[in-house]
């Protein structure tokens, strides 16, 4: 082992050290050479860490509109399709803004819809711990959105939206004729080599565990329902860095167009210090070029990936715990935007 790897593997265990969670996996790529540390609070399963699926919470929207521009540049659909034109024809839309959201609205949370269905806030109040989405399977997802009157006509304002981003799951399967899991597997997630990518848990010992914003109750597996393409994906660290990997190098993979295309900055908000946005990435500027990065959460667990192309560098975290305690997001960010300086 070289001095540089094991001075970065030190520097992760260092990092590892100062989340608090059950469970932590801290992952780096510079250049394709990948250097990955674990650590936590309980004791290690029989299955490591570092194999274990870990929940995405929203870093899966990364996912779903990667789909979307791999379908558009097959032909199959286009991003600025009305998304009614991919729902069902007996969807009646009363409100003249649904009819104007476009694929790409939802994609960049321009579509003027809220964050989650109206009908979801009681329960989600309530039952902070318990999945609201789970109770929603596609049709009631579609009558919600035609009860939903948007805050804003399609692209006035970005207001992020769990909602909106989950209407593309039924749009992409639609307008290609596959359900969305086995679409996602057959467009993005085989032809990148994510062998350990899915949808869904997986048997006993195969998917890591979360815990509540205590650190010490668990929590049931998260069950998205209909709200797949927003948040249902899990992912071993490896197949993170994978991801990454991708779209720090696309040339070197099948999918280069739409890797290329889901980096290609759309709009900004909040002025000059604002952010920016690709089609599914935030970026931010760093020492170089943009860093590019998305985090996301569940109810027991938390996870980061972001990456850097100019000095080649991606980072990937996991975390089996929920809330701002265990401080998982902003020591990952950190933490790449420091490796982006002095990767260069």
């Amino acid at each position: 082992m070289n001095r540089e790897r094991a001075a970065l593997e030190d520097r992760l265990a260092r990092e590892v050290a100062r989340i608090d969670a059950p469970d932590v996996v801290l992952g780096v790529t510079r250049r394709g050479k990948r250097t990955v540390v674990t650590g936590g609070r309980v004791a290690e399963s029989t299955t490591p860490r570092e194999a274990l699926r870990y929940e995405l919470g929203s870093v899966s929207k990364t996912y779903a509109v990667l789909l979307l521009a791999t379908l558009a540049a097959e032909g199959v659909l286009g991003q600025d399709d009305r998304l009614a034109a991919h729902l069902p024809s007996s969807l009646r839309l009363p409100h003249r803004a649904s009819r104007g959201i476009t694929l790409r609205h939802l994609a960049t949370h321009t579509s003027g819809l809220p964050r989650i269905p109206y009908r979801l806030l009681p329960g989600a109040l309530l039952r902070p711990y318990e999945s609201g989405y789970a109770r929603y399977d596609t049709e009631r997802l579609l009558d919600a959105f035609a009860a939903t009157r948007p805050r804003y006509p399609a692209g006035r304002r970005w207001i992020y939206s769990n909602f909106g981003v989950s209407l593309l799951g039924p749009a992409l399967a639609r307008a290609a004729g596959v359900a969305y899991p086995a679409l996602l597997g057959t467009r993005v997630l085989r032809p990148l080599g994510l062998t350990g990518t899915t949808l869904r848990p997986g048997p006993e010992g195969a998917d890591a565990v979360g815990y509540r914003a205590d650190g010490h109750s668990p929590v049931p597996a998260t069950d998205m329902g209909a709200f797949t393409a927003a948040g249902a994906v899990r992912a071993t660290p490896d197949d993170l860095l994978g991801f990454l990997e991708a779209h720090l190098n696309p040339a070197g993979t099948p999918l280069s167009g739409p890797l290329k295309e889901v980096q290609v900055p759309q709009l900004q908000r909040g002025g000059r210090r604002g952010e920016t946005h690709t089609l599914t990435w935030f970026q931010h500027p760093a020492p170089g070029g943009p860093l590019l990065f998305h985090a996301g959460a569940t109810f027991g667990q938390q996870a980061f990936c972001g990456y850097h192309p100019a000095s080649g560098t991606g980072l990937a975290a996991v975390a089996t715990r929920h809330g701002r305690a265990c401080r998982l997001v902003p020591l990952a960010y950190e933490l790449l935007y420091a490796l982006a300086g002095e990767g260069r």
